[in-house]
């Protein structure tokens, strides 16, 4: 079976980055997805269900994301070696 690439989708490479950019581009969207939630849940904890629940999680996600991605960008690659450390090579 051929995996054909169609001229689409060569097009569209164009607009995506180079591979060596994907540690860092894992640890923005990681540290995004993981603040939003977090301090979603603790804003609701916290407050409760409110009218002004929204400003509050946004003010506590924008916190905690400024504090989060730079300790993500240093913390992912200690946390890669020692996944390597703890489980066998495929």
């Amino acid at each position: 079976m051929t995996n054909k690439v169609s001229p689409s989708t060569l097009s569209d490479a164009r607009f995506r980055l180079p591979p060596g950019y994907a540690p860092f581009m894992t640890s923005l969207l990681l540290s995004i997805f993981m603040c939003a939630f977090v301090s979603l849940v603790s804003t609701i904890k916290s407050e409760g269900i409110t009218s002004g629940l929204l400003g509050a999680w946004l003010s506590a996600w924008l916190i905690s994301w400024l504090l989060a991605f730079p300790v993500v960008l240093v913390v992912m690659p200690i946390v890669r070696r020692l996944v390597r450390l703890i489980c066998r090579p495929v």
